[in-house]
């Protein structure tokens, strides 16, 4: 009894008012107020001879919202659309699908011009400066890194250029790129599901859009990392024309596959020359080591590459159950590679620095859980437009967390999207009014109460753009 006493006398009634369920959202679409994204949206999609009802601009950013919020389709719009008390008058979903028609090639590269110029403000305003990159415990300075990765979006109907993917699924292949220090999702371009990995072009085209994203004067020190999806001709030698840039320092990390070659240089390799490995904390990687090979390749080999380029070589025990190839089978190690353009570092750091590539797939998995997992179309050009709007709320998440989870908001910096929901996005609140003005009153039982009326007091503290 004493179980099931605790809802004894507990009755439900559904006329409550002034009660706001999602109160915390309120602050991401507060912030694409504040840097100016908003303003530059709607200017960006205006449109000659023609004034919509509902400014376009504060639709993609009120789409942006509901997937920080937590929506998974275009209607869960609702959930914004219920709270008119304190967002004001919200679209509806019919009005949500008109304007991701209205987002035409021409409109989205202008929406990039938007973001850019936004996330110049948003840099310029963080508190202590754009967060370095770190790798091995250390952080890696000015250098503004630079993820690029692709990944499977499945579609679980015909959609148009849906195609059977490698992974023997049925979907979407997009490809992004992330930048390490401020966790915001600069670019990508939607593909069809039977895109290739490693195709140059792709690659190329999406970080050309992502350096165009980042401030000029970050623009000195770039790093580019990938898997060996990026191990291609094209790939490696595009940074070395960025390099020709007036200012312009553009390295690259990228994962190379074992090749006779590599496989004939490492057997070359005398076993002094192994140097252990470290941890992503700095500390030393039992078991593992790491060597550089460059100058044992064979000539013929060599020649075909750039001049620059250094392959270094990461061993380590295998994990049981781990397949191997001929030459792991020999001696009993797991080989893996890459390559890079920076001459100086001890080589555990460089293997370090590359090695926190995998950060990317975190990324992506926050990107799956604000959007990206469910394409909402049967249109290619309404999904493209869908991932613009991703972005978008990947970077209200990351400018959230850059200029408001500071001071007594600290707590909730290392929070991920899905615990930035529990905790800040879906606090409940009750809307009061008197003296003219609008509260809301967040419970005092809720555990992070303090923290997010703090995100609200930063928000309203961040500059005006220039």
């Amino acid at each position: 009894m004493k179980r099931t006493s605790w809802s004894a006398g507990l009755v439900v009634t559904g006329d409550g008012v002034g009660v706001v369920g999602h109160a915390g959202a309120a602050a991401a679409r507060m912030v694409a107020d504040r840097v100016g994204l908003t303003s530059g949206l709607s200017g960006a999609m205006a449109r000659r001879d023609f004034l919509p009802v509902h400014d376009r601009g504060r639709v993609l950013v009120d789409v942006a919202t509901m997937l920080v919020d937590g929506g998974e389709a275009i209607s869960d719009i609702a959930v914004l659309r219920d709270q008119e008390g304190v967002l004001g008058p919200v679209v509806s979903a019919p009005t949500v699908w008109r304007t991701l028609d209205e987002v035409t090639p021409g409109r989205m590269k202008k929406i990039a011009v938007s973001r850019a110029r936004t996330r110049r403000h948003v840099w310029a305003s963080i508190p202590g400066g754009v967060p370095e990159s770190t790798a091995a415990g250390r952080g890696l300075g000015q250098v503004v890194v630079l993820d690029v990765d692709a990944t499977i979006v499945i579609a679980h109907c015909e959609k148009e250029n849906a195609a059977a993917t490698f992974k023997r699924t049925f979907g979407y292949h997009p490809i992004g790129v992330w930048c390490d220090n401020t966790s915001e999702f600069l670019a990508a371009t939607l593909r069809a599901g039977n895109a290739g990995s490693n195709t140059t072009s792709d690659h190329v085209e999406v970080l050309t859009a992502a350096i165009a994203q980042v401030p000029a004067a970050h623009r000195k020190h770039l790093l580019i990392r990938s898997d060996g999806a990026g191990a291609s001709h094209g790939l490696i030698d595009w940074p070395t024309s960025q390099n020709e840039i007036r200012g312009r320092s553009v390295e690259y990390s990228l994962g190379f596959p074992i090749h006779t070659a590599v496989r004939e240089a490492i057997t070359k390799v005398p076993k002094t020359a192994w140097t252990p490995a470290v941890e992503a904390d700095g500390s030393v990687r039992e078991g593992a080591e790491v060597v550089e090979i460059t100058g044992l390749l064979a000539r013929d080999f060599a020649t075909r590459w750039p001049d620059r380029m250094r392959v270094i070589v990461r061993r380590e025990r295998p994990h049981p159950g781990a397949q191997l190839s001929l030459l792991e089978e020999a001696d009993g190690y797991r080989y893996q590679a890459f390559v890079t353009n920076t001459k100086v570092g001890q080589l555990a750091h460089l293997e370090a620095r590359h090695r926190a590539h995998a950060r990317v797939e975190d990324h992506i998995r926050h990107a799956k859980d604000t959007g990206l997992g469910r394409l909402p179309s049967r249109e290619f050009a309404i999904n493209q437009a869908w991932l613009t709007c991703v972005m978008l709320a990947a970077d209200l998440v990351a400018w959230t967390r850059l200029l408001a989870l500071h001071g007594d908001a600290a707590g909730l910096r290392a929070c991920e999207p899905k615990a930035l929901r529990y905790r800040l996005w879906h606090v409940p609140a009750r809307l009061t009014r008197g003296q003219r003005r609008r509260r809301l009153r967040l419970p005092t039982s809720w555990p992070w109460t303090t923290a997010i009326v703090a995100v609200f007091a930063n928000i309203a503290a961040i500059p005006d753009p220039a």
